[in-house]
């Protein structure tokens, strides 16, 4: 992998992990056309990516994870309290997935053009939903119940093509929840099961072999370029997101899907 394709990954996933379009959808279709997307190459460069949007999130949403953090250590309860326990609530499901059904599903789905195409489809299709279902009233904040059921859209979204942030973001509006909450809640819940499966990764990839042997083929000027690359275009992607959600206009996104998924398909069939 070089630096030019290193900055076109990083791009991809910073711009993908928020939007509502599957950055592993994107990431591979991205690495079919590079010619790389497998091996442990692929995963460890994946792995750098994805933690480069955490820092991301960290940034956008630095004063709400402070006020989530000083409300933790007042030692009593209050809303801030109750937002980390929703959150923790919403961890659950992609936690059970991911610890012990992960393998299962990378075996029996893969991450092909083919299933990435579909998952795209039903992304669109779920952005379609929210978009036309108008719930009777906004409900004042996020239940305990809507957090989980959030979590569980979240642990469906680890079929690859399969939109994390479009999922759960529509998941929430369609259950009645404010747009502006829904988008907060969708980036924040993200941060445990990211670091997770990150650890999850680096310990698949140690057991697999060397490091030196792993990152043998990314120049670390390349590995620093495209986390770079993923962190401000993760800061821009996060941002912007969450002025679109509280616009509504989660339907252009959906016809994106839509024709992305079926190129793919098609590109899968050729």
């Amino acid at each position: 992998m070089n630096e030019a394709e290193a900055i076109v990954l990083g791009l991809i996933q910073g711009l993908t992990e928020f939007l509502p379009v599957s950055s592993s959808g994107h990431l591979t279709i991205a690495g079919t056309l590079f010619g790389m997307n497998s091996g442990k190459e692929m995963l460890a460069f994946t792995t750098l990516l994805h933690v480069a949007t955490v820092f991301s999130t960290l940034v956008v949403l630095r004063s709400e994870i402070g006020e989530l953090i000083r409300g933790l250590f007042a030692f009593r309860r209050n809303d801030e309290t109750a937002m980390v326990g929703k959150l923790l609530l919403s961890a659950v499901p992609v936690g059970i997935v991911g610890l012990f059904f992960r393998d299962w599903v990378e075996a029996v789905f893969g991450e092909g053009l083919l299933v990435v195409g579909c998952m795209l489809l039903l992304t669109a299709l779920l952005l379609g939903l929210a978009s036309f279902i108008k719930p009777r009233m906004e409900k004042p904040e996020i239940s305990y119940r809507d957090a989980f059921v959030i979590g569980v859209a979240q642990a469906c979204a680890v079929m690859p093509g399969l939109s994390r942030s479009g999922t759960t973001i529509a998941t929430g509006l369609v259950l009645g929840n404010k747009r502006e909450a829904v988008a907060k809640f969708s980036f924040l819940m993200v941060l445990i099961p990211v670091l997770g499966e990150a650890l999850l990764d680096v310990v698949k990839i140690l057991k697999a072999g060397s490091t030196e042997a792993t990152f043998g083929g990314i120049s670390p000027a390349a590995m620093v370029l495209g986390f770079l690359a993923a962190f401000v275009t993760g800061v821009m992607a996060c941002r912007w997101m969450i002025g679109v959600v509280k616009r509504g206009r989660l339907i252009y996104f959906a016809i994106y899907c839509v024709i992305a998924g079926a190129v793919a398909i098609v590109y899968s069939l050729l």
